[in-house]
């Protein structure tokens, strides 16, 4: 029996593990190859601590070579064996946040041609073969460029990937999924953050953390619960950009979240989902 494969589509390093992290050592650890591509090296995050502070992408040291440190140890903690670059590593640089001047930057993400990063793609999945293949919706689940663009370039992979026209032996993936934060759940953890925010700043609303996706998009529930630790610990290996106290982490703006070991997803493409009496199917490979 073939093995089940399931790849995944992040833009930086560190969010494969904030959203994805305990559903992909669930699946490592059943066995199943779980392939990661990461489409920058994250060089224009915002360091945390300020020990690390001479890493700032505008000085030498470089902070996307540090990242990839964090991405390795990460998927270490994750189980994850199958980390690869888009287009090879530092093809491809962090584009900022929506707006900022590094938008505009040359060699960015967001300034990429779909089409030409679609090929690299397609010619990854075309050798790992993925069941399942997992990005972001289209607004990138925040409306960070480089997330929006990760999107429309898997869509058009797994597309591309099944052409006969391209070199090599096509390969159709039998389902793709978005990544999902159903609106209802995303309340239902700020209103904990803002009773007990530990030692972060206490969420406002929804929005300091997410936009959260309509509870009636979200199609599927992988209970990953077996696996928080590791989520953690992957979350903590990402020390540029995460602070983890407890069941608790932040991000640079310091605003307290939940670390999750449920984590939901929308099927975009593929069979009809098989829900149970949630209203949710539980494995993307079913």
């Amino acid at each position: 029996m073939r093995d089940r494969r399931l790849l995944l589509v992040h833009a930086h390093p560190d969010d494969e593990t904030i959203v994805t992290g305990a559903t992909m050592a669930k699946y490592a650890a059943e066995g199943a190859h779980v392939t990661l591509v990461t489409c920058t090296l994250g060089e224009e995050g915002e360091v945390i601590p300020p020990e690390l502070a001479h890493l700032a992408s505008d000085r030498e040291g470089g902070l996307g070579e540090y990242r990839v440190t964090e991405l390795r140890r990460a998927c270490a903690e994750l189980g994850v064996r199958d980390q690869r670059f888009l287009g090879g590593r530092g093809r491809y640089r962090d584009s900022g946040m929506m707006g900022a001047p590094t938008n505009d930057r040359p060699g960015c993400f967001w300034r990429a041609d779909v089409e030409a990063a679609a090929h690299e793609l397609a010619a990854v999945i075309r050798e790992v073969r993925p069941d399942v293949v997992v990005t972001y919706d289209d607004n990138g689940g925040y409306g960070h460029p480089d997330h929006i663009q990760a999107h429309r370039v898997t869509v058009r992979a797994f597309d591309l990937a099944a052409e006969r026209t391209l070199p090599g032996t096509p390969w159709q993936a039998r389902k793709l999924y978005a990544i999902a934060q159903p609106r209802t759940v995303l309340e239902e953890s700020v209103a904990r953050m803002q009773a007990d925010p530990g030692p972060f700043t206490a969420p406002k609303a929804v929005e300091d953390v997410a936009p959260g996706t309509p509870d009636a998009l979200v199609t599927t529930r992988i209970d990953a619960s077996a696996h928080l630790e590791a989520k953690t610990r992957a979350m903590r290996a990402h020390a540029t950009q995460i602070s983890v106290s407890g069941r608790r982490f932040a991000l640079s703006n310091d605003i307290a979240q939940e670390i999750h070991a449920v984590e939901y997803f929308t099927l975009l493409r593929g069979p009809e989902p098989r829900r149970g009496p949630d209203g949710y199917e539980t494995d993307l490979f079913a």
